[in-house]
């Protein structure tokens, strides 16, 4: 039957529920595919390896990984939430608003490996927010501090998923051009870079309201913190 290949889907959804290594779990949904599609495990075999030979590339980024634990046991975080605590101009929104035009401008030229989640945002973004928002007034709760981990890295979710769309040889344009052209609309991978230009302009602007109004709410909620122990002292004298 031509349903039967996704029993893979089915292995996924099962050992990601039971929270098994997510990597032999993707290889066995693969060969749970292949074995219903009719297949050999020969030609299974043949399959994973040529996939992975023709992707990995995409491995690359794993050396990083490494590389920044090694930096943070040496005190990483530490060093840039020092750092950015000494800078006193330097403001919780104009750290992720200049964070958010860097990402977008390195994802409109193609460069959207540059930064990321786990070799930007996590070592150095996130503690040099997280010591911008705490310079003033009393420290981050817990909660606080959450929210703002969470603020950075939607900032450089935005900044690449607007951004990328303005490079004409990324994968999305080319697939964008795909969609419309299977249903007889001919566009050139130009025409939807220029027109991603504006979207892309308007997500900077919206998502920097946004940076804006959450540090606004972060300094109240933390004048707020401060002031009520001491309303509550005079109330006790």
């Amino acid at each position: 039957m031509h349903w039967l290949p996704l029993f893979g889907v089915l292995v996924v959804v099962i050992g990601f529920a039971l929270r098994f290594n997510p990597v032999p779990v993707v290889v066995l949904a693969g060969v749970v595919s292949g074995l219903c599609a009719g297949k050999s495990i020969g030609e299974i075999l043949g399959l994973l390896g040529n996939s992975f030979v023709s992707e990995r590339a995409l491995l690359l980024f794993a050396l990083t990984l490494p590389a920044i634990g090694v930096l943070e046991r040496a005190g990483l975080r530490e060093h840039a939430r020092n750092w950015i605590a000494s800078l006193r101009s330097l403001t919780l929104p104009r750290l992720l608003i200049a964070y958010l035009g860097a990402r977008q401008i390195l994802s409109m030229l193609g460069l959207t490996n540059v930064a990321g989640q786990a070799q930007t945002v996590r070592p150095l973004l996130a503690p040099m927010a997280e010591a911008a928002a705490g310079k003033r007034g009393a420290p981050l709760d817990p909660n606080e501090r959450n929210e703002v981990r969470a603020f950075c890295a939607a900032t450089d979710n935005v900044g690449l998923f607007f951004g990328e769309d303005v490079f004409i040889a990324l994968g999305a344009v080319l697939l964008i051009q795909g969609f419309y052209a299977q249903h007889g609309i001919e566009l050139q991978p130009l025409q939807i870079a220029l027109w991603a230009l504006p979207t892309a302009i308007a997500a900077f602007l919206i998502h920097g309201a946004r940076i804006v109004l959450f540090a606004r709410r972060i300094a109240q909620d933390k004048l707020t913190s401060t002031s009520t122990p001491t309303v509550e002292r005079d109330a006790a004298h």
